[in-house]
């Protein structure tokens, strides 16, 4: 039999059972768009959050100054710890695997206004850096720079929705003069907009930053810390690989200028925003795994489906196929044909599933997304997946029936009655 009556024969019988065939198809179908869809959610929110951690800082980690709770060197436990200006040199050249550990002061009550309007705002100082590591995108103008840093400065760069504060009439902040404690500095920049799902301190939005050592003259940190404290460090590793070794490192040389045990957690708490982020792709990987394991078992019933329509099929045509065989059809070209029939069932459902599920990403990710979800996302290696269970589904499911029908006897099929 050649390859196009073959074909002629597969539609004709598929034809004739219009609706069953129709519910198998469904079947296969629908198991193929639960897998994509699914796993296309999961790996959307994946990436959704991925950005928004990355909008908090760039694989950033906070060390904030604790209590001790070990003893060593002979001091008593329960100590508080501030950490110093003293300690920037020793991490800066004894931490070989951060890329930077920067210092942060803070202060939220310093009397903010413009000559437009007053707001209530958190002033944060740093070093320059402090704009990449937090991912300070520019809006308008600049951030700070060495320059700013090194002459002390008095310039200010504002969150969108301080500048939007303290200036409301709509024009460019830059070029304006701010007063923080009545102190005037000079807007240099504005931040582009930005979402966070998390913060140690608040929303980048609503702050002002300024050079660290403008912060440090004009607004020291309060007792009972010293002139020379600040409130938290930034580090960055170089590499993602290198963060736990960065950690370590920093964790010894504070532990070393301040006299406590690096084991010490709670004289050195540090919030590390790269594990807290592997922990929640791990979360959404198995959430995803698990939704794609519900495709599957969708897809598998599927093609189970396939699998009894053509055991009746086979069971329906047995005459059929012992006519045949008496006109000298070899028991190859038999099973040929039922096998063919089965992988078209199954390769046809599971392409009109992939179109369907592929549409409806791309009409869902036309619509404006909720923060933190990213769309649905179906990767090449979700197709991948969907193909590669679908033709191990097809030959399963094929190749019983298919034997089947093969291994009638001639003799017995002939003698068959229809609902005998």
């Amino acid at each position: 039999m050649v390859l196009r009556d073959l074909f002629g024969d597969v539609l004709r019988t598929l034809w004739a059972h219009k609706l069953r065939t129709f519910l198998t198809m469904f079947g296969i179908a629908w198991g193929i768009v639960s897998i994509v869809l699914m796993v296309a959610a999961g790996e959307g929110l994946r990436k959704g959050q991925e950005v928004q951690a990355r909008n908090l800082g760039k694989d950033v980690m906070i060390v904030f100054h604790g209590r001790t709770s070990l003893h060593a060197g002979g001091q008593r436990a329960g100590r508080a710890l501030h950490w110093e200006e003293a300690d920037l040199v020793p991490l800066a050249t004894e931490t070989p695997d951060c890329e930077y550990a920067i210092p942060e002061l803070e202060q939220g009550d310093v009397k903010t206004h413009s000559n437009f309007n007053a707001a209530a705002l958190l002033v944060t100082g740093s070093m320059p850096p402090f704009g990449y590591i937090r991912s300070l995108d520019l809006g308008d103008g600049r951030f700070y720079n060495w320059d700013d840093q090194r002459e002390a400065r008095r310039v200010a760069f504002l969150g969108t929705d301080a500048a939007k504060q303290l200036f409301p009439h709509g024009g460019t902040a830059v070029g304006e003069t701010i007063y923080l404690n009545d102190v005037p500095y000079q807007v240099i920049g504005v931040m582009a907009k930005k979402k966070q799902d998390s913060s140690y301190d608040g929303w980048d939005v609503n702050k002002i930053f300024v050079p660290f050592s403008a912060m440090r003259r004009d607004f020291p940190d309060k007792p009972p810390a010293t002139p020379y404290t600040f409130d938290q460090l930034l580090v960055t590793p170089k590499s993602v690989g290198q963060h736990e070794a960065c950690k370590y490192e920093v964790r010894h040389v504070l532990g070393r200028q301040h006299n406590f045990d690096p084991r010490d957690k709670e004289a050195c708490p540090i919030w590390d925003t790269l594990q807290e982020a592997k922990a929640f792709e791990t979360m959404t990987n198995g959430m995803k795994y698990f939704l794609g394991a519900v495709g599957m078992v969708t897809l598998v019933l599927g093609g189970l489906g396939v699998m009894n329509v053509m055991l009746v099929a086979v069971r329906e045509r047995t005459r059929e196929i012992g006519v045949r065989k008496a006109l000298g059809a070899r028991a190859s070209e038999i099973l040929r044909q039922f096998f063919f029939e089965a992988l078209l069932i199954v390769f046809l459902s599971g392409g009109i599933g992939l179109g369907i599920a592929y549409g409806i990403c791309a009409m869902v990710n036309l619509l404006p997304m909720p923060d933190f979800f990213a769309g649905l996302l179906p990767t090449w290696k979700t197709g991948l997946l969907a193909c590669s269970l679908l033709g191990m589904i097809a030959v399963l499911s094929a190749l019983y029936p298919a034997r089947r029908a093969a291994s009638i006897d001639p003799i017995e099929a002939l003698r068959y009655e229809a609902g005998g």
